[in-house]
């Protein structure tokens, strides 16, 4: 009964949505377990391109039961409008599940997002404003609505009654904002929990009974694990709780962590970012202009299908080198058994590329990552420069068979995260897939 953890080793949008789906083929239960809208997983099929923010990505499965656990916070309406854009293409949600102890994203939560951001000024995050982290920060102070609660209209209106007036002080007097109706929130929610009744269900016991039946269980991590509340680019990080690296997943689940056998990352052949923060391999010159090689790597994703836009945000990922030292950091971090590249395609063009392997500030170099972003910041790559192979790997599907410089530049990469590569992938479609070795 093999349980997968499927995370993200660098900044969030490594494409993990499309090793999930690839991966669901040789699973029976496929499980989100932390984040919420503010991560999203592109994921092209027979039926087309889907952007999924909180159905996993095994739902294109039909014999597959997927799960959205207790770690995730939910937007209703999102949740509602994405099932019935499933159900539309005719892709069938009946196998899918949302826990009863996940929160609930109120529309306080996605004010104080944006008003908290105007707040900050300067130092502003760059959330996503989908009021995820406010949710979140309910969830610890132990003020948030469940889906338990939202179910149940006599329990819903108890929860936001309590609720409601001191959010709409935070609102009105530290905001200076306008304060929410009750009766039209209380109505609006109302419907969207009846309307989501059906697929509540009790999620810890459904995996616990996958596991007693020796089911394969495939445990989709969002975001990645630089922006970790602990582990990241803190402050610059989301605000899951339970942890977006592979010590959350049991807990988002809900079960035990002798019962994960396998975890595996997924990593970009270079690096992209969303959002604010330090980012050591970043292609741009002194004056924070875009530079040419970045560029070549957005343009060269957008051609093939990719576009290297936030596929929540719509925001343009800043890019830059593969960055080694943050590679590693987060193999190590999540006790990796395998790595899965993705987008190899993308770097068809260049004639040469560059590693970062160290770090070093004034001349002098650093051990390890740097938990301070302030340092991170100051940091400046120590690059390894390889050819390129200007060749197209898109149509490849075997190992041996790609450019002799693609497989160095990924054996490389292997021998620099410390553990070894299971998955290449050249291209969006399932079948762009290199199989180096089995992950279940």
């Amino acid at each position: 009964m093999p349980v997968l953890v499927v995370i993200g080793g660098q900044w969030g949008d490594e494409g993990k949505g499309r090793m999930v789906d690839l991966l669901a083929r040789s699973a029976s239960v496929v499980a989100r377990y932390s984040a919420g809208n503010n991560a999203g997983h592109t994921v092209v099929t027979d039926r087309g391109i889907f952007r999924l923010h909180l159905v996993p990505a095994g739902i294109f499965y039909a014999d597959k039961v997927c799960l959205i656990g207790n770690g995730v916070v939910i937007d209703p309406s999102i949740l509602l409008e994405e099932i019935e854009s499933l159900e539309s293409n005719g892709v069938s949600t009946k196998n899918l599940f949302v826990s009863s102890r996940a929160q609930v994203i109120m529309p306080y939560h996605v004010l104080i997002d944006r008003l908290d951001e105007e707040l900050r000024g300067p130092a502003a995050i760059g959330t996503t404003m989908r009021g995820v982290g406010p949710a979140f920060a309910d969830k610890v102070s132990r003020v948030g609505i469940r889906m338990a609660d939202l179910i149940r209209p006599e329990v819903f209106r108890a929860r936001l009654s309590l609720i409601l007036p001191y959010k709409n002080a935070f609102l009105t007097k530290l905001y200076g904002g306008e304060a929410l109706d009750f009766n039209e929130v209380y109505e609006t929610y109302s419907d969207y929990g009846r309307r989501l009744a059906p697929f509540v269900r009790d999620t810890m016991a459904l995996v616990h009974e996958a596991l007693d039946r020796g089911q394969t269980v495939v445990l989709e991590g969002a975001q990645g694990s630089l922006l970790d509340l602990d582990a990241g680019t803190y402050e610059y990080v989301t605000s899951s709780v339970p942890s977006s690296t592979a010590a959350g997943a049991g807990i988002g689940m809900g079960i035990g962590p002798t019962a994960i056998t396998k975890v595996v990352g997924v990593y970009k052949a270079y690096n992209t970012r969303v959002g604010n923060g330090p980012m050591p391999t970043e292609l741009v010159d002194e004056k924070g202009e875009v530079l040419p090689e970045a560029i070549q790597i957005r343009d060269r994703g957008k051609e093939l299908g990719f576009g290297e836009y936030g596929a929540t945000t719509g925001r343009p990922r800043r890019c830059g080198w593969f960055d080694a030292v943050a590679a590693r950091y987060t193999a190590r971090l999540n006790g990796l058994t395998g790595a899965l590249i993705t987008r190899l395609d993308v770097l068809d063009s260049f004639k040469s590329l560059k590693i970062c392997t160290g770090y070093h500030i004034d001349g002098r170099p650093v051990e390890g990552f740097p938990a301070s972003t302030w340092e991170l910041a100051r940091c400046e790559p120590i690059y390894e420069e390889v050819p390129g192979w200007e060749k197209d790997t898109s149509g490849v599907r075997l190992f041996d068979d790609l450019p002799a410089a693609a497989q160095a530049y990924v054996r490389r990469l292997e021998s620099l995260i410390g553990c070894p590569v299971a998955i290449v992938s050249v291209g969006p479609e399932r079948d762009q897939a290199i199989i180096v070795k089995p992950v279940l």
